[in-house]
């Protein structure tokens, strides 16, 4: 048998009940999970990266990171439907930015973890 497997199987029902329950796991896992798969592309993270620093507009990031202003609004689209990015109207003009300091925080951990 495997070493990093039990050897007697037994289920403490008391403790799986009490963290399924501190957990909210029917209702967290896919929220986290929706978060991560946005945040696996490259693209949408040095969106985020750029808008961490200022609010941009499409145009603005399209040039920055070098892809089509279509390309932009696309993955704008998908990190706005995730709650990670919202905008604002400034005349003709529409900015990004980054949704609540959770966003920067979640990013900054990420980096932390990229490090070691």
């Amino acid at each position: 048998m495997a070493e990093d497997v039990c050897e007697y199987l037994s289920v403490n029902e008391e403790k799986v009940f009490r963290i399924r329950k501190l957990l909210g796991l029917e209702n967290t896992a896919e929220r986290i999970a929706e978060v991560f798969k946005i945040l696996s592309d490259p693209t949408r993270l040095k969106i985020i990266q750029a808008l961490e620093l200022e609010e941009l507009c499409v145009c603005d990031i399209a040039s920055l990171i070098g892809i089509s202003q279509p390309s932009v609004s696309h993955h704008l689209k998908g990190l706005r439907q995730c709650g990670l990015v919202k905008f604002r109207k400034s005349g003709k003009m529409v900015l990004y930015s980054l949704k609540g300091g959770r966003v920067s925080a979640l990013m900054a951990v990420a980096r932390d973890y990229a490090r070691e």
